[in-house]
């Protein structure tokens, strides 16, 4: 078992920042990456960005590319989303994932994960 808790949401003016974090606890051992989606009402859940917890590979969604940095601390087992040039449309709640093997469909298929946090809310206001 492995538990995620997302922390740093809130509410902030278009072109500021936030930074995201995800305290794993757990079988943290068992992580093969580790992942941050966003999900607005009544749509699906949108990868955002992904990092392989060994060598720290990172990909991110085209929407966030330039303005989202995914990284981690293996010491806290922590992964952090730095968010910065906030845009209203990135309003959304985020959720961190964990996948513990290699991918089949990919890092973007909120299908592959095992694991997920409870989300928190980022509002971006214009």
């Amino acid at each position: 078992q492995v538990q995620l808790v997302e922390s740093g949401g809130g509410l902030v003016h278009a072109g500021g920042s936030l930074r995201l974090s995800c305290a794993t606890s757990g079988r943290t051992l068992s992580i093969y990456a580790m992942s941050w989606f966003r999900q607005v009402p009544g749509e699906e859940r949108e990868f955002v960005a992904v990092i392989k917890w060994s060598g720290g590979i990172t990909d991110y969604a085209d929407s966030v590319k330039g303005r989202f940095t995914i990284s981690r601390d293996d010491a806290k087992n922590t992964v952090y989303l730095q968010m910065n040039s906030l845009k209203p449309e990135d309003t959304a709640v985020y959720f961190c994932a964990t996948k513990r093997s290699p991918f089949g469909l990919g890092p973007r298929r909120s299908v592959e994960y095992d694991y997920w946090g409870q989300g928190t809310q980022v509002t971006v206001s214009s």
